[in-house]
């Protein structure tokens, strides 16, 4: 089986904003459940991407995780992404592999996995893409060693977790 490859060079400012989450391999801290779930990835002062991560739980209760994205090499395509709190960050063995394995050239849809092949997404600028778009990702998926046996495509009904909602928790 060949390696995980990502994209040669990634441009981090057109890579910025919100994206949806359109379809994903089961993660152990996400809920399957979850609806509307998106990201949005911003620049911190020291260089650092800002990652926010929101959605409606399996109980419709609002939810955010925030993490610290960092590039790994000159290419910005991959990426180490860390969603413990700002101040065990340092602890070892807490980041995790976010490399960005397909884009299209207008920054609209992209392909996320990690080397080992447990993780991946498809996300998008707008929360559904067109079958014959997704199953282009999906294949580069496939021809990159992924078993996409255990989808997860996430609802997606309109809303969006607002900071007011989280500050009512």
């Amino acid at each position: 089986m060949t390696d995980v490859t990502a994209i040669p060079s990634l441009d981090l400012n057109r890579y910025l904003g919100r994206w949806y989450e359109i379809i994903r391999l089961p993660l152990k801290y996400e809920d399957e459940a979850a609806t509307d779930i998106t990201a949005h990835y911003s620049l911190r002062d020291n260089g650092a991407i800002r990652v926010d991560n929101r959605c409606f739980d399996k109980d419709q209760q609002p939810s955010q995780a925030i993490g610290e994205a960092n590039p790994v090499d000159d290419t910005n395509a991959k990426l180490k992404v860390n969603f413990l709190p700002a101040a065990l960050r340092w602890l070892p063995f807490t980041d995790g592999d976010y490399w960005v394995l397909k884009i299209d050239p207008d920054y609209q849809v992209a392909l996320v996995g990690t080397p080992n092949r447990h993780y991946l997404w498809v996300l998008a600028r707008e929360s559904s893409i067109r079958s014959p778009v997704l199953e282009e990702y999906l294949a580069e998926a496939r021809r990159q060693g992924f078993d996409l046996t255990k989808m997860i495509i996430p609802r997606h009904t309109g809303r969006e977790v607002t900071n007011a909602m989280l500050e009512e928790k």
